[in-house]
């Protein structure tokens, strides 16, 4: 996977983010009106608030998948959201590259602790979240009717 870089949000890709999230969502669940404010506001709720957007692009700067790092300073945490990969590039490690990514920049930037919202269907992206280390946790007011388990990971 040495030809696929991560990096982190430039303003180009804002619609590859949204387009990359659309589509998983569309093909698995419906669009709900949390994703619809996300995907309006990415400078203000994502970038704004302390967070960070990160992109798998191809050696053509292609994105081919994305995943988002929320700060949650009201929860005193930060939240692993929207991760998608192309339908046509899942099984490649590029959900592990984008997850490992975005933890060692949490890391970096002093986070203690991430949670995730999923949906234990989707059991290729609970399994990679295992493998980053995440554990489940009760889950009560999900932010997304599709959501079903609650993950957290200590750094």
């Amino acid at each position: 996977m040495k030809e696929i870089k991560i990096i982190t949000y430039r303003p180009e890709y804002r619609d590859a983010f949204v387009a990359l999230n659309r589509a998983w969502i569309e093909r698995f669940f419906k669009i709900e009106a949390s994703d619809i404010n996300t995907f309006a506001h990415l400078d203000t709720y994502i970038l704004g608030g302390g967070g960070q957007i990160f992109l798998a692009v191809d050696p053509q700067g292609r994105a081919l998948g994305c995943c988002a790092l929320i700060a949650h300073p009201e929860r005193g945490c930060h939240e692993l959201a929207k991760m998608a990969v192309d339908a046509h590039c899942q099984g490649r490690g590029i959900g592990r590259m984008l997850g490992e990514a975005l933890i060692s920049y949490a890391r970096e930037h002093g986070v203690k602790e991430l949670f995730l919202e999923g949906n234990t269907h989707l059991e290729a992206s609970i399994a990679l979240y295992r493998k980053l280390g995440f554990q489940e946790e009760p889950m009560d007011h999900p932010a997304y009717d599709r959501c079903d388990i609650m993950m957290t990971l200590k750094l």
